[in-house]
């Protein structure tokens, strides 16, 4: 059944700001639906999204039980957007190297947007973000 709108998923690694990235898209006046980390790469093409946005969560990637999504994404042909965890995992899941940080980021922390890009589009060149992550990714994937 085509679908009659844009669609965005968003997959939940349980992040506390999911919800807020889905209502940032949604603002944006695109569909955003939030589906389960595990939701089977059929399920998810069904819904004809433009594009896949992962979640960050509270896990590493390389942990025992740590969520993984369905692999497949990865030659399924559609943009996809990982944030904190959710780019941690692409990475992950596509030969690079993520290991623990020496030092955990937590709390207020400063971004600097040093190319533009169409990502950063009306965000200002020096930024006051929120960090909370303990991994970070030590090697892209070959071709990032």
């Amino acid at each position: 059944m085509p679908v009659s709108h844009e669609t965005i998923v968003l997959l939940d690694f349980g992040a506390q700001y999911t919800q807020l990235i889905a209502r940032r898209v949604r603002e944006a006046h695109v569909y955003c639906e939030i589906l389960p980390f595990n939701t089977p790469l059929a399920d998810i093409l069904k819904r004809q999204p433009k594009g896949i946005i992962l979640s960050g969560g509270p896990s590493s990637v390389y942990g025992e039980g740590a969520p993984h999504s369905d692999s497949g994404l990865w030659n399924a042909a559609l943009p996809v957007l990982g944030i904190c965890y959710g780019f941690q995992l692409l990475a992950y899941q596509l030969g690079g190297r993520v290991q623990r940080a020496e030092k955990r980021e937590y709390g207020l922390a400063a971004l600097e947007v040093s190319r533009p890009s169409p990502l950063f589009e009306g965000v200002r060149d020096k930024s006051n973000v929120w960090m909370s992550h303990g991994d970070h990714i030590a090697e892209l994937p070959a071709g990032f």
